[in-house]
C-alpha cells in the first residue's frame, strides 16, 4: 500500500489567527479578506460558519460573499468569549466546493475594563493584645478571609512582617496573564500609630508595632485597597476589622483603702456589706474575676468573704454569731487578686489591700438556760411543797439592766409549782407512780424565762424529773389457792408465784417462808426456792383430804424490804395411782376460785336462767314475724287500690282494647262498688282499716279540693309509709272539662287544649301551669 503524500495547501487559502481588541467601537470593522486561487471566470462565492455567525452569539461576524471580506459587527467582551473559531468556505456559482474549508480563528485582545473585587466587604480577624511583631498570631491567616488565588505570582514584592492576623483577598476578571489582573494590596486608613501592615502581594495583614492594648483600644477598623496593573490600575476597597483579645495583664484594685460597716450581734449568715474593686480587663472573662481573702483581724473565722459574680465586688458576711458583749469591733485586712494568674508580660505590682472596719451593734438577746435540759430526781410519794430544783436562766445582755421572770409552760399532770422570781420548783401534789404522765420513770416539764425588754424575748428550758422508786409495796401471792395431792413425792407439790407493784430493784427476787408464828406447819409442809419469782410448796407427810389454810410470809428485795403475811388456800385431794387428784377438776375449780360450792351452784343456776329467758324471747320474736307475714299475705288478696297488677296477656299496645277493659277507669260509676275497702300492702299489720273511698269530684273546680283532701289524709295516716313515698291513684275522677291524659282518646296535637286553669290550682300545679299554660 502506498502512502499518500501530504496534500499541499495553497498559501492564500491558509488564514493566520486574527487579533481584535475587545470593546472595539468602530463597527463594522474589517478583520480580514480571504481569497481562493481557484477563481473561475464566473466568480467565487465565500461563506463562513461557527460561533458568532450562525451559532450563539449570532450576528457578530459577517462576510462579503463576492469579495471575501470578513467584518466585525458588534463589540466584543473578552470576559465572555476570548476567541472565536470559524470555518471559511469557497464555492462556485453552482454551489460546488472549490476549496476545502479552512479555519478562521479570531482572538479577542484583553483590555483593563474590570476593577478588582474583594471576596467580602468586611473581613474580621482577632489578635491578642500585646502581640509583638515577628511572632505568629493565634489563628494564622485570621478569620473571614481566604488566600488570593494570585498571591505570590509577582515575586520581589516586599511582604509584611510581624504577628499575622488575617488575609484579605480580591479577584480580577481580566486576563490573568496580563497586568490587567496583577493586583497589589495596601492599607489606606487605620488610625493613628500605624499598628498594622499588609503584604502588597498576598494581602496578609500583620502587626507592625508593639503596644497593642485592649484596654486602650479594643477594635481596629482598617480600610484596605486592591489595585490592578500592579497597583497603577483600577482600585477597590474593603474593611478589615481586627479585635484585640484580652489577656490578664491588669490586676484588680480596690476603689478605696478603707471600708466601714456594721452588723447586729447574734446574726449569722447575713451579709454585712461590700468592698468594691475594679479590674481593667474584659468584664465577665476569667481575667476579670476577682478573689478576696481576709488576711488579718479574724482569727476565729467569724467572717467570710465571697465574690459577687455580677459586679466582681467582695461581699462580707457573718460566718459565726457575733456577741457584742464579748467583742464589739473588728478591723479586717482584705486582699484581692485575680482567679487567673497574671501574664508574665504584665507589669509587676503589689497585691491590693484594704482595711474593713466592722462595728457590732448591741441588740436584746433572749435568756439562756445554760443547763438544758436540767435533770433532777424526786422520791415517789414526796409530799406537796417538796423542793425539786431551782432552774434559772442567764441574760446575755450584761450591759443592759434587765429582770427575768419564770413561768410553767408545760406541766401535764399539774404536779409542780414555780416561783416566778427565783425559778424555784416545788411539788404541788404527791407524785405517784405508776402514772400515764411518766415516760420510763421520767416526768417532763417546760419552763419559760422572759426578760422585760421591749419587745421581750424568752427562752424555754426542759426540766426532766426522775421519779425514784420507793419500796412501798410488799409482794402479793398470785394465785392465792391451789390443789395438791395428799401424798408426799410425786403430785404432792404446788408452784407458788407473786407480783410486786414496785419496779426493780425493789421487786424480785422474792422470799417465801411459812409463817414463823405457826411453827407446827413445818412438820407437814416445806417451801423451797424455784427461781427469783417462784417457790415450790411440798407435802412432807401424807395428809387427809380437805381444805387447808397456810399462812405464808412473802418478802421482796427492796431497801428497806417489804413483807406481808398472806393465806394460801390449799385443797388436798385423793391421790390416784399416777400421783394426780381423782377429783382434781372440781377441787381445782373450787380452790382456784376461792369460793364455796354453794356459791358456785348459785352462779351456774343464774347463768342457766338467763339462757332460758333469751330462748323464750327469740321464740316470741319469730312467732310475731311469722304471724305478720301470714296476715299480710291474707290481706293482700283484697288490696286492689294502689298495687301493680300482673297479667299473662300481652296486648298490642294502645290499639289493643281487648287485653284490659279500660272502661272501668273511664266510667267507674257503671260498675258496682266494692264491698270491702282495700288495704295497703305496705301498711303495718296492726294499723287501722283505711276509710272508704271518698266521693268523686263533679266538676274541674273540685279537683283541687279532692287532691288536697287526699294529700292531707295520706299525711295524717300513721299506717302508711313516709310522706315521700309515691301514692298511686287508680281513678282520676269523671266529668272533667279537660280531655283525658291517656293517649287513647287524646288528639294528635295539643293546639285545641286550654291549660290556663292550672294556674288557679295553687302552688302545687305552678310548674305544670308554666309548661302548658
Amino acid at each position: 500500500r502506498q502512502h499518500e503524500s501530504p496534500r499541499r495547501v495553497k498559501r492564500a487559502w491558509v488564514i493566520p489567527p486574527i487579533s481584535v481588541s475587545e470593546n472595539h467601537k468602530r463597527i463594522p470593522h474589517l478583520l480580514v479578506q480571504i481569497k481562493s486561487d481557484k477563481q473561475l471566470p464566473g466568480g467565487v462565492i465565500y461563506s463562513i460558519k461557527g460561533p458568532g455567525v450562525d451559532e450563539e452569539p449570532l450576528g457578530i461576524f459577517s462576510i462579503d460573499k463576492f469579495s471575501g471580506k470578513v467584518f466585525l459587527n458588534a463589540m466584543l467582551d473578552r470576559e465572555e468569549n476570548d476567541r472565536f473559531r470559524l470555518k471559511a468556505f469557497a464555492l462556485d456559482l453552482g454551489g460546488m466546493t472549490l476549496e476545502d474549508p479552512t479555519d478562521l480563528e479570531i482572538i479577542v485582545v484583553d483590555q483593563n475594563d474590570n476593577r478588582p473585587l474583594f471576596r467580602q466587604d468586611i473581613f474580621t480577624g482577632h489578635v491578642v493584645e500585646g502581640a509583638e511583631p515577628g511572632r505568629s498570631s493565634r489563628g494564622g491567616r485570621g478569620w473571614g478571609g481566604q488566600a488570593s488565588p494570585h498571591a505570590g505570582t509577582h515575586r520581589g514584592t516586599p511582604a509584611a512582617t510581624g504577628t499575622c492576623v488575617m488575609t484579605v483577598d480580591a479577584t480580577d476578571a481580566d486576563d490573568p496573564d496580563t497586568d490587567n489582573a496583577a493586583l497589589r494590596y495596601s492599607i489606606l486608613e487605620q488610625g493613628a500609630a500605624g499598628m498594622f501592615s499588609i503584604n502588597a502581594t498576598t494581602g496578609e495583614i500583620c502587626t507592625a508595632q508593639p503596644g497593642l492594648d485592649r484596654e486602650t483600644m479594643g477594635v481596629y477598623n482598617l480600610t484596605v485597597q486592591a489595585a490592578d496593573m500592579s497597583g497603577d490600575g483600577l482600585t477597590t476597597t474593603a474593611t478589615a476589622v481586627i479585635y484585640l483579645e484580652d489577656i490578664n495583664d491588669n490586676p484588680p484594685e480596690f476603689t478605696k483603702e478603707e471600708f466601714s460597716m456594721e452588723v447586729e450581734e447574734q446574726a449569722a449568715g447575713v451579709d454585712v456589706g461590700k468592698v468594691f474593686a475594679h479590674d481593667k480587663d474584659l468584664a465577665g472573662s476569667p481575667n476579670w474575676l476577682a478573689k478576696f481573702t481576709i488576711l488579718e483581724g479574724d482569727p476565729e473565722g467569724a467572717f467570710a468573704i465571697r465574690t459577687d459574680p455580677y459586679t466582681n465586688d467582695g461581699v462580707l458576711s457573718v460566718a459565726k454569731p457575733l456577741d457584742h458583749e464579748v467583742r464589739d469591733r473588728f478591723e479586717l485586712t482584705v486582699s484581692v487578686q485575680n482567679e487567673q494568674p497574671l501574664e508574665p508580660t504584665a507589669p509587676a505590682s503589689p497585691r491590693a489591700l484594704a482595711t474593713v472596719r466592722v462595728r457590732v451593734r448591741d441588740v436584746n438577746e433572749a435568756p439562756i438556760f445554760r443547763d438544758n435540759p436540767r435533770r433532777v430526781s424526786v422520791l415517789e410519794g414526796a409530799p406537796p411543797g417538796t423542793p425539786v430544783t431551782t432552774y434559772t436562766a442567764s441574760d446575755p445582755d450584761t450591759r443592759q439592766l434587765q429582770t427575768l421572770s419564770y413561768a410553767l409552760l408545760y406541766d401535764p399532770a399539774d404536779w409542780l409549782q414555780l416561783d416566778p422570781h427565783t425559778g424555784t420548783v416545788r411539788t404541788k401534789r404527791e407524785l405517784l407512780h405508776p402514772s400515764a404522765f411518766l415516760q420510763g420513770g421520767w416526768y417532763i416539764a417546760l419552763l419559760l424565762a422572759r426578760d422585760d425588754a421591749e419587745p421581750p424575748l424568752s427562752a424555754t428550758g426542759t426540766l426532766s424529773i426522775e421519779i425514784l422508786e420507793v419500796n412501798d409495796h410488799p409482794p402479793l401471792l398470785l394465785p392465792p389457792a391451789g390443789v395438791v395431792c395428799g401424798r408426799p413425792g410425786r403430785g404432792g407439790s404446788l408452784l407458788l408465784g407473786a407480783t410486786d407493784d414496785d419496779r426493780p430493784p425493789h421487786g424480785a427476787p422474792f422470799h417465801y417462808q411459812l409463817s414463823p408464828q405457826h411453827p407446827q406447819l413445818a412438820r407437814n409442809w416445806s417451801i423451797t426456792r424455784f427461781n427469783v419469782t417462784h417457790a415450790v410448796l411440798a407435802v412432807l407427810v401424807e395428809l387427809p383430804e380437805g381444805p387447808y389454810s397456810l399462812p405464808l410470809l412473802l418478802r421482796d428485795s427492796g431497801t428497806p424490804p417489804q413483807e406481808r403475811q398472806q393465806l394460801l388456800n390449799v385443797s388436798v385431794c385423793h391421790c390416784g395411782r399416777d400421783g394426780t387428784c381423782e377429783d382434781g377438776v372440781l377441787a381445782a375449780a373450787a380452790a382456784g376460785a376461792g369460793i364455796t360450792l354453794g356459791a358456785l351452784m348459785i352462779i351456774l343456776g343464774s347463768f342457766l336462767l338467763l339462757l332460758v329467758l333469751a330462748g323464750l324471747g327469740a321464740a316470741r320474736v319469730r312467732g310475731r314475724r311469722r304471724a305478720l307475714r301470714k296476715g299480710l299475705l291474707q290481706r293482700s288478696r283484697d288490696d286492689m287500690r294502689d298495687n301493680i297488677l300482673n297479667y299473662d296477656e300481652q296486648g298490642g299496645g294502645e290499639e289493643d282494647q281487648d287485653a284490659y277493659d279500660i272502661n272501668q277507669l273511664r266510667h267507674p260509676e257503671l260498675f258496682p262498688p266494692r264491698v270491702k275497702p282495700p288495704v295497703r300492702r305496705d301498711a303495718p299489720l296492726s294499723s287501722a282499716t283505711p276509710l272508704a273511698p271518698r266521693k268523686l269530684p263533679n266538676s274541674p273546680s273540685d279537683i283541687e279540693d279532692f287532691i288536697n283532701e287526699g294529700l292531707e289524709a295520706a299525711d295524717s295516716d300513721p299506717s302508711v309509709p313516709p310522706y315521700d313515698t309515691a301514692l298511686i291513684y287508680d281513678y282520676e275522677g269523671s266529668g272533667s272539662v279537660a280531655s283525658p291524659l291517656s293517649s287513647i282518646v287524646s288528639s294528635l296535637t295539643d293546639e285545641d287544649q286550654d291549660y290556663d286553669y292550672l294556674s288557679e290550682w295553687g302552688p302545687r300545679f305552678r310548674r305544670l301551669a308554666d309548661l302548658y299554660g
